[in-house]
């Protein structure tokens, strides 16, 4: 039976942590050591720093005010719309530390988008960025949300410090810094560091509930589940199967050849709410040891800024965003572009190349219901002019259009076999993804 996989093991994927506990505090053997001086998150706006000390803070506070403010307990569904903040992986492990399920909606969407996103997904609870209040507050009374619910994420403003509320923010909103420092008077005594799963339990225990969609486009049209349930333990996985392709641990190479090096900076501008942003640029960033420079959208004069001011040296774009970037400035100091979501066309791949000869450049591919990637391209390869070679622990094989497997070098339907597989489509967990992936 003709199947394909990876070359190389797996390391151990845990089943008895939640998202949370793992990337704030699980040690694993393919994780390497950050320095000291390296924060896990700069606003690329105002420069600000966060790191782990406070996000431990920071999270505990939101968890406490969630809880017990709000009344969030396990299984409750919060929704995040906003484009990339500086709070908003905080946001996500604050969630996770009640075992509730995060639902990052896309911030383009209209009210009446955000309506049928809420009705579908029975979110009781709204984080939003404040210049989308007003979509918000539209969306979520169609929905039957209180605007009670509606907590704005930033302050208003870019340079919002934390744990301060906005002084004039509506009576009937609450902000996640107000809330960060009500939750931190109570102490550690309401959640401490969250429940530990038990042992399997990661495999069932939904995460998120993500829309299948593209980075840049409306879901995909699946009548009546265009949600997919995303497990902490597929999440996970996939993170480790990332950081086990790339190496993150080993010395295979000079310190200077290596890809990915903890310390490294990386621009985190591809859009949390897709499954991209919340596995590969927050979570394996971070698993990594490197530093993620927030980003709110992708404008080209603001990138462009950032990745001089901050000396940027890894990129994770959509293809669309690769060439102007690099035609236009000087980023000499870029070590390593990964396209992901879309294909990196041949010829714009050879015209990145002559403008960064000495860059690792390459693409990746993947789906939500895999909860990122499926292949990626190769250590041993500077250049990747394809999807790569598939991650470690997964299983491919090609389907032809009469039904029977394909060979070598024949076209067919990919069938995916993963740790990192979802857990189904929302109102049709009878059908798995890996049954049509």
């Amino acid at each position: 039976m003709p199947e394909f996989h990876s070359s190389r093991r797996v390391s151990h994927i845990p089943d008895d942590v939640t998202l949370e506990q793992f990337i704030l505090g699980y040690r694993h053997e393919a994780r390497p050591t950050r320095p000291e001086s390296a924060p896990w998150l700069v606003s690329a706006e105002t420069g600000r720093q966060i790191r782990l000390d406070e996000i431990h803070r920071r999270t505990t506070g939101f968890a406490n005010a969630l809880h017990t403010h709000f009344g969030i307990r396990e299984n409750d569904v919060v929704l995040i719309f906003s484009p990339n903040h500086i709070e908003y992986p905080i946001c996500i492990w604050a969630v996770h530390r009640l075992c509730a399920i995060v639902s990052a909606c896309n911030p383009t969407y209209s009210s009446a988008e955000l309506t049928s996103h809420l009705l579908q997904t029975r979110a009781t609870l709204i984080i939003a960025h404040s210049s989308l209040r007003d979509v918000a507050r539209a969306g979520a009374h169609a929905a039957g949300v209180p605007s009670t619910r509606i907590i704005v994420l930033d302050n208003g403003d870019s340079a919002g410090e934390p744990g301060v509320a906005a002084a004039d923010e509506d009576p009937d909103l609450g902000t996640v810094a107000g809330l960060t420092a009500y939750g931190l008077g109570l102490g550690s005594a309401p959640l401490g560091r969250g429940r530990r799963l038990r042992e399997g339990e990661g495999h069932t225990k939904v995460a998120f509930l993500s829309s299948s969609s593209g980075a840049t486009r409306k879901p995909k049209a699946r009548p009546a589940a265009a949600i997919i349930a995303i497990s902490h333990f597929a999440v996970i996985a996939n993170v480790v199967q990332i950081a086990t392709h790339c190496r993150v641990n080993e010395a295979y190479t000079s310190w200077v050849e290596r890809r990915y090096r903890p310390g490294d900076t990386c621009l985190g501008v591809l859009p949390f709410y897709h499954v991209w942003g919340l596995t590969l640029v927050i979570h394996f960033v971070l698993f990594s040891g490197m530093t993620l420079i927030v980003a709110p959208t992708f404008h080209l004069e603001s990138v462009l800024k950032t990745i001089v001011r901050h000396k940027i040296n890894q990129l994770i774009l959509l293809p669309p965003q690769v060439e102007p970037v690099v035609r236009d400035y000087d980023l000499s100091g870029v070590r390593s572009i990964l396209c992901a979501a879309a294909p990196l066309g041949a010829e714009t791949s050879e015209r990145i190349m002559r403008l960064l000869p000495n860059a690792h450049i390459g693409q990746a591919y993947g789906a939500t219901e895999t909860a990122g990637i499926i292949s990626m391209w190769p250590l041993r390869s500077q250049r990747g002019y394809n999807a790569g070679e598939l991650v470690p622990g997964l299983v491919t094989r090609v389907v032809r259009s009469d039904g029977a497997l394909a060979e070598h070098n024949e076209a067919g339907e990919l069938l995916v076999r993963t740790p990192s597989l979802a857990l189904g489509y929302l109102g049709d967990e009878d059908t798995r993804p890996g049954q049509d992936a």
